[in-house]
């Protein structure tokens, strides 16, 4: 048999294009179908409770629209919501915490990680106990970056005030002397060129999106390759479409898509 579904991916708001990217580079004819929840973004603010709801919706409206696995591209709602959608869903759920963690407790020499995310995402402490039980002597050192969304959003890739901001949100962490570095947000790749220079080339960087895509990939081929009936069929949806959102999403994939507006309730 082969895979004759689709890709379902949600994140909070379109950071998780940069799954999509990596989803479309390791399986081209991949049908991919993706929600982004535009309208209540940020979800690193929201409480467990909120997510888990939100995550639910989102899972589903994806799987109505056609998704036989889901991955959760949202490191806020991945770090809490999980398990709970594992519970209530019958379909295979990835998501981008887990294999981040294996692959930075692979990379890391000394054991000193660190974690750079949301502020849900540290508060949750996904990272502090997860990587722990895969390398026992192993350090988790967290920090929470709150203005890299919105830079990202802005467009602010390269300029004078990113670069200052991922040096502040960096000093600490190089202070601990990490090895690694994981970016738990789905934004945080667009920026990844900033903070590697900052980061300085002895610090390894973990991209989550490029991780969770491997495992995508390993399932797909496992059930046989991707069915020729299926062949890049994609569709994406917001659940509010601001005039800036498509140009957003270019800086992601480097081409205009069209976004369609729905939302899970309708």
């Amino acid at each position: 048999m082969t895979f004759s579904g689709k890709i379902g991916i949600f994140d909070s708001g379109v950071g998780g294009f940069s799954v999509v990217k990596e989803v479309l580079k390791l399986i081209p004819n991949a049908p991919i179908v993706y929600f982004g929840d535009t309208a209540r973004t940020p979800y690193g603010t929201k409480s467990p409770e909120i997510l888990k709801r939100y995550a639910l919706e989102d899972a589903n409206f994806l799987i109505k629209k056609g998704a036989s696995i889901i991955v959760i591209a949202c490191h806020s709602a991945a770090s809490c919501a999980t398990d709970f959608l594992r519970e209530k869903l019958d379909y295979p759920i990835f998501e981008v915490v887990t294999p981040s963690v294996n692959e930075a407790c692979k990379l890391s020499k000394n054991g000193k990680i660190g974690i750079i995310g949301t502020r849900a995402t540290i508060i949750s402490g996904i990272y502090e106990r997860l990587i722990p039980l895969k390398r026992s002597d192993a350090k988790v050192f967290q920090r929470p970056c709150p203005l890299l969304v919105p830079l990202v959003e802005e467009g602010w890739l390269k300029s004078r005030e990113t670069r200052m901001i991922v040096r502040k949100y960096l000093r600490p962490l190089k202070e601990k002397q990490i090895d690694t570095l994981v970016l738990g947000c789905t934004h945080y790749p667009l920026l990844k060129p900033v903070i590697k220079e900052k980061a300085g080339k002895r610090i390894k960087i973990v991209d989550p999106s490029k991780e969770v895509s491997k495992l995508v990939k390993n399932y797909i081929d496992k059930e046989g390759g991707v069915s020729t009936s299926s062949f890049a069929q994609h569709e994406f949806f917001v659940s509010d479409l601001p005039a800036h959102t498509t140009e957003i999403v270019k800086r992601f994939l480097g081409k205009k898509i069209p976004l369609k507006k729905e939302t899970p309730k309708d």
